[in-house]
C-alpha cells in the first residue's frame, strides 16, 4: 500500500460487478454536499490531495482510482476491458453505491473529462454544478492531429517504454507542469506505477484508447457525450485553465468556450497540465468559493 506524509488519507474499497477491487477516498462529513473528482491518466487520486484538504471540513469529498490506477486492483487484459466505456461504467456503478440519490458537483481533468461528463451528460439529474480542469469529453476534430508526444506513445518504442520502465508517469513530473515538482510529490504521482510492468498496464492503455476515427472504441462514446455537452448549460460549470499545457492547448479550450460559452474561465498562465501542482493556491479557494 502507497504510503506518503503528502496523502494522509483512509482507504475505501467498492468491489465491481467484475469482482474487481476501486480504491477511492471518502473524506468529510457523509452528510455535506459532494464533491466527486476523477482523475486521468496517469494520475490517480493523489492528485487531488491539495484540493480534498481544502474542500473537506464542508464537503464530503470523494475521489476513485480506475482500474488499474493507483491504489486500484491491476488487471490483464484478459481481466479487463481497458476502454472509455468500461470506464464509465464503474464509474457509474461506484457512484450508485457511494451518492445514489443526492446531486454531486463534479471535478474532472485529462481523461476524467471523457469518463466524468459522458456519464454526467447521461445522468444530468443527479449533477449540481462541474468544475473543468484542463480536460477534454469531444473527438479530436478532423483538421487538427494528435500531439506528438501521444502519438509517439502509443506503439512500437513509446509503448514499450511505458510499459518496461514507466516512461509515460516519469515523463510527465517533468513535462505536465510549468514548475519543477518537489521530489516528494513527484514520488507520489508515480508511486503507484513502480515496479513490474503489470503495475502500469492501464497508463499504457489510456494513450492506445484515444480515438482518431470512428473505428476505435472510444469515439462512439465521446461523439454521444459531445452531442449532449448541451445538458451541462443548464448547471453552473467553471473552467480552470492552465496555459503552458503541452495537449490541452488553448485551441482545447476554445472548443470549450464553443460548447460552453456562459462557462466562466480563470486562466492561469503560470500552469501546465497538472495545473492543480501549478496553482492549487488558487484553485483550490476558487473551488471554494463555487462549490459554497
Amino acid at each position: 500500500m502507497f504510503s506518503s506524509p503528502l496523502y494522509p488519507f483512509e482507504p475505501n474499497f467498492f468491489e465491481l460487478n467484475s469482482g474487481l477491487k476501486l480504491h477511492y477516498l471518502d473524506e468529510g462529513p457523509l452528510e455535506a454536499q459532494p464533491v466527486v473528482m476523477v482523475h486521468g491518466n496517469p494520475t490517480w487520486s493523489f492528485y487531488y490531495r491539495k484540493l480534498i484538504q481544502g474542500l473537506s471540513g464542508e464537503h464530503r469529498c470523494l475521489a476513485p482510482d480506475h482500474i488499474g490506477m493507483g491504489l486500484s486492483d491491476r488487471p490483464d487484459d484478459e481481466g479487463y476491458n481497458y476502454t472509455l466505456q468500461s470506464r464509465v461504467d464503474d464509474f457509474g456503478q461506484w457512484l450508485d453505491e457511494v451518492e445514489p440519490e443526492r446531486e454531486i458537483d463534479l471535478v474532472v481533468h485529462d481523461w476524467g473529462g471523457a469518463i466524468g461528463l459522458s456519464w454526467a451528460v447521461r445522468n444530468p439529474e443527479r449533477v449540481r454544478r462541474v468544475l473543468i480542469l484542463n480536460t477534454w469529453a469531444f473527438n479530436i476534430p478532423k483538421d487538427k492531429a494528435l500531439p506528438g508526444s501521444l502519438k509517439f506513445a502509443r506503439t512500437g518504442l513509446g509503448a514499450w517504454l511505458i510499459n518496461r520502465f514507466n516512461a509515460f508517469a516519469g515523463l510527465a513530473t517533468r513535462m505536465a507542469t510549468a514548475k519543477k515538482l518537489d521530489r516528494d510529490v513527484a514520488q507520489g504521482l508515480v508511486g503507484p506505477y513502480q515496479g513490474s510492468p503489470e503495475q502500469r498496464l492501464a497508463t499504457l492503455r489510456f494513450v492506445q484508447d484515444i480515438p482518431l476515427s470512428e473505428a476505435d472504441p472510444a469515439w462512439s462514446v465521446l461523439a454521444e457525450t459531445e452531442s449532449r455537452l448541451s445538458v451541462l448549460a443548464a448547471k453552473e460549470v467553471q473552467i480552470a485553465w492552465g496555459a503552458k499545457d503541452f495537449v490541452f492547448n488553448d485551441e482545447v479550450l476554445a472548443l470549450w468556450r464553443e460548447k460552453l460559452p456562459d462557462a466562466p474561465v480563470e486562466y492561469f498562465e503560470d500552469a501546465g497540465h497538472y495545473v492543480l501542482e501549478d496553482a492549487a493556491d488558487r484553485i483550490v479557494p476558487l473551488a471554494k468559493r463555487f462549490f459554497g
